[in-house]
C-alpha cells in the first residue's frame, strides 16, 4: 500500500540525512522532489500545490535545533501535513440514537460493495456488535447468493428475497427482521451501475424514504485514482454521503485518491480494503497511514491485529518492544511465527519500523514468504545465547549457523545487519515521538 510514495520519501530522507544543517536550497530541493512524488502517485495537482506551499512555509519558519538531526524535524513536519491532507483524524462509524443503526453501502458496479458489506459485518462482530446484512442488489442474482454465502462463513445473519420486490421493500423487510433479532447494525448492500444514472439515484432515495439511515457510505475502487474523486463528488451532490471506503489498496495502486478525496470533497474516509479476507478491512487512521508512508511503521494497527493472535499480555509486550527497540532475535523469531497468522506479510512489514528493509535479502528474490522462511531458518540455527546477544557471532559461529539453515555466511551477515538497521529505525521513531507537537503515547 502506497509503495511508490514510501519509496520516494525514503530516497528523499536518505539524501537529507547526509547533511548536517539544511539550507534554503536544500529545502527547495526537498519540496521539488516531494511535489514530483505526489504527482506521480496521482494526487490532484491542486492538492499538491497547496500541500507543498504550506510545507515550505512551515519548513522555513522552523529553527532547526542543534541538538537534533534536522532530518527528524523535516520528517515531523511532513508527517503532520500528510496527516492533515488525509483528513486529520480517524472518523469512525456514527452511532445513532436508536438501534439498530443502519449503514447503506452505495457505489458503482465493481467497486467491491458486496465484499465490503461482509467485511464491515465481520469488523463489527469482532468489536462486540451484532450486525445483520440485507442483500439489496436485486439486479445481480449472484450478488444475493454472494451475500448469503459470505455471511454464513463469518457467522452473521442476512436477509434476501428473489422475485419482483423493489429495493426499498427488501430493505424495509430486512430492517424489520434485523430489529426482531436484536441486531445493533444493519448493513444494506445496494446495487451499482457502470455510471451514475437516474434509476440508481432513485433506488437510493427510495430506501432513504422508508428507513432512517445512520450512514450512507460510498465504496470506491482505489485503483481508479482521480476518477474516484469525481465519483464521490457526484454521489455526494445527488444523495448525500457521510463516509467513504477505499477498496483494493493492497494492489498496485498509487493511492492518489486517498490524498485528494477528503481534501476535495470534505467526506471522510472511514475504512480501507487491504485484501480479500474478511478481516482485511481497516479503519482509516490518517496519522497511521502517514507513518507507514514515511517508513515509521504503524505499531498501533499492528498491536490491534496482534490482539486477535496473541493474548493481551503478549500484545502489550509486543507494543513495548517495538517502541522501546528492545527486540532480540529470539523475540523476533517468536513474532515471525505469529505474524503469519495476522495476514499478508507485506502489509505487516509496512507496520513495523524498518521491517520492510529487514526482509529485503536480495539473494532470495522477490518472494516475500521465501525471504521470511529463510530468516526463520537462520535464527532457528542459532543458540539462545546468540539470539539474545548477536554480537558474539564470530566467523566460525556464522559458518555453523549458515550450514544449519542451508544458507550462506553472507545471508547470516545480511540478516544481522538488517536487524541492526531495524533497531536503529525504531530508536529514530522513538525520538520523533518525543519531539514537541508529535503525537504522544501508544494508545488512542
Amino acid at each position: 500500500m502506497f509503495d511508490l510514495l514510501a519509496d520516494k520519501f525514503s530516497d528523499i530522507f536518505a539524501q537529507l540525512a547526509k547533511k548536517g544543517r539544511l539550507s534554503e536550497s536544500d529545502i527547495d530541493e526537498t519540496l521539488r522532489k516531494t511535489k514530483i512524488s505526489l504527482l506521480e502517485a496521482d494526487v490532484h495537482f491542486g492538492v499538491v500545490k497547496e500541500f507543498t506551499s504550506r510545507l515550505k512555509q512551515k519548513l522555513l519558519q522552523v529553527e532547526l535545533s542543534k541538538a537534533l538531526n534536522p532530518t527528524q524535524q523535516v520528517v515531523k513536519i511532513i508527517h503532520q501535513e500528510l496527516t492533515t491532507i488525509l483528513g486529520g483524524e480517524n472518523s469512525g462509524l456514527i452511532n445513532g440514537s436508536k438501534l439498530p443503526n443502519v449503514v447503506m453501502l452505495i457505489g458503482l458496479q465493481g467497486s467491491g460493495k458486496t465484499t465490503t458489506a461482509a467485511k464491515l459485518a465481520y469488523h463489527l462482530k469482532n468489536h462486540g456488535q451484532k450486525p445483520f446484512v440485507v442483500a439489496c442488489d436485486l439486479r445481480r442474482p449472484a450478488a444475493i447468493e454472494q451475500v448469503v454465502d459470505l455471511c454464513k462463513r463469518i457467522g452473521v445473519g442476512s436477509y434476501s428475497e428473489s422475485g419482483s420486490a423493489t429495493v426499498s421493500t427488501v430493505a424495509e423487510r430486512g430492517f424489520k427482521k434485523a430489529k426482531e433479532l436484536g441486531s445493533t447494525w444493519v448493513i444494506l448492500d445496494t446495487g451499482g451501475r457502470l455510471h451514475i444514472d437516474d434509476d440508481l439515484i432513485q433506488e437510493i432515495n427510495d430506501v432513504k424514504t422508508v428507513i432512517s439511515l445512520t450512514e450512507v457510505i460510498l465504496v470506491l475502487d482505489g485503483i481508479t485514482g482521480q476518477d474516484a474523486v469525481k465519483t464521490a463528488e457526484d454521489f455526494h451532490n445527488k444523495v448525500g454521503v457521510t463516509g467513504l471506503v477505499l477498496t483494493k489498496l493492497d494492489g498496485d495502486t498509487r493511492g492518489g485518491a486517498a490524498f485528494s478525496i477528503t481534501h476535495r470533497t470534505g467526506i471522510p474516509i472511514k475504512f480501507i480494503g487491504v485484501g480479500e479476507k474478511p478481516g482485511d478491512l481497516e479503519p482509516f487512521h490518517p496519522e497511521r497511514i502517514s507513518s507507514r508512508i514515511l517508513g515509521m511503521g504503524d505499531v498501533l494497527t499492528l498491536a490491534e491485529k496482534a490482539q486477535d493472535v496473541f493474548d493481551n499480555k503478549k500484545a502489550s509486550e509486543l507494543e513495548k518492544k517495538v517502541l522501546q527497540s528492545s527486540w532480540t532475535l529470539g523475540d523476533f523469531l517468536d513474532q515471525l511465527i505469529n505474524l503469519k497468522k495476522m495476514g499478508s506479510i507485506d502489509q505487516i512489514m509496512e507496520m513495523v519500523p524498518g521491517f520492510r528493509s529487514m526482509a529485503n535479502i536480495e539473494s532470495v528474490g522477490s518472494n516475500t514468504d521465501a525471504r521470511m522462511k529463510k530468516m526463520e531458518a537462520i535464527i532457528l540455527s542459532m543458540t539462545n545465547q546468540e539470539r539474545q546477544n548477536p554480537s558474539i557471532l564470530d566467523g566460525s559461529r556464522k559458518k555453523r549457523v549458515a550450514m544449519g539453515s542451508g544458507t550462506s555466511p553472507q545471508d547470516v551477515n545480511a540478516l544481522l545487519s538488517q536487524f541492526k538497521q531495524m533497531q536503529k529505525m525504531m530508536k529514530n521513531v522513538g525520538k520523533l515521538k518525543r519531539l514537541p507537537g508529535f503525537p504522544h503515547g501508544f494508545r488512542n
